[in-house]
């Protein structure tokens, strides 16, 4: 990638909202478990502990940024526990845990379908009416 290319990246994510760089995380999460998914069909374990490593790193992020006031941050917390640990299974497990892999993908997927929706929601709320003129 080259300067401007980096630049262009770097404004492009400085002016997103938070609904969507919440989304582009996600994205980021479920990206690396498709990585690890194919590395190990190629049994190429320094790439599957790679993008296993990042995953989790994404995970632990997502984790503790919640806002604890929030209820829905108590089962989200739950849940983000939950991905972490099996994929400390996953990768212990290798081949006999990869079926694991699709099912966290698909868990991640759900959230981010529903964190995209709720900002869509949120933005529409921001957005000003037009003024009508009464008289």
């Amino acid at each position: 990638m080259n300067d401007y290319q980096k630049k262009y990246l770097e404004q492009s994510i400085m002016q997103m909202s938070q609904g969507e760089l919440l989304v582009l995380t996600f994205d980021e999460a479920i990206k690396s478990l498709k990585k690890a998914n194919l590395a190990l069909e190629d049994k190429n374990y320094e790439k599957f502990e790679e993008a296993l490593k990042k995953a989790n790193k994404v995970i632990r992020y997502l984790h503790q940024t919640l806002d604890m006031e929030q209820p829905l941050s108590r089962d989200l917390a739950r849940l983000y526990d939950f991905i972490t640990f099996d994929l400390g299974l996953v990768q212990a497990g290798r081949e006999r845990r990869q079926e694991e892999l699709p099912k966290l993908v698909d868990i991640l997927s759900d959230l981010r379908d529903g964190f995209l929706g709720a900002s869509k929601i949120a933005r529409d709320t921001h957005i000003p009416k037009e003024a009508k003129i009464v008289g």
